[in-house]
């Protein structure tokens, strides 16, 4: 399964970035392994509509979980309508990889 954590860099150690259509990188990580592909967020400057450009961006990357802090309402409108989970309430003082841990062993 991949999973999508906004992040705050592009590594398994960088911070949960708590905003997700703002996030400065998504880190899509496969669960089997652990590898992960990181991706810079090109919504991240929008004026308007990163939420779901940013949907588009992880969506195209495969991903069927986001793991965030918060979900803006276009942006949650765009993740049922790609058919992917999403995960709210992540802390900022957590890594990527304590963030899809803690969600692999629910």
């Amino acid at each position: 399964m991949k999973i999508c954590v906004s992040a705050m860099s592009g590594a398994m150690d960088a911070k949960v970035s708590e905003r997700f259509g703002r996030a400065p990188y998504f880190v899509i990580v496969e669960s089997e392994g652990m590898s992960f592909t990181p991706v810079i967020n090109a919504a991240e400057s929008m004026q308007g509509g990163a939420g779901p450009e940013a949907v588009r961006q992880v969506a195209a990357h495969g991903a069927q979980v986001i793991l965030t802090g918060d979900l803006g309402p276009n942006a949650k409108t765009a993740i049922e309508a790609a058919g992917i989970k999403g995960v709210t309430g992540i802390s900022g003082v957590k890594t990527v990889r304590q963030a899809v841990e803690e969600y692999l062993k629910k």
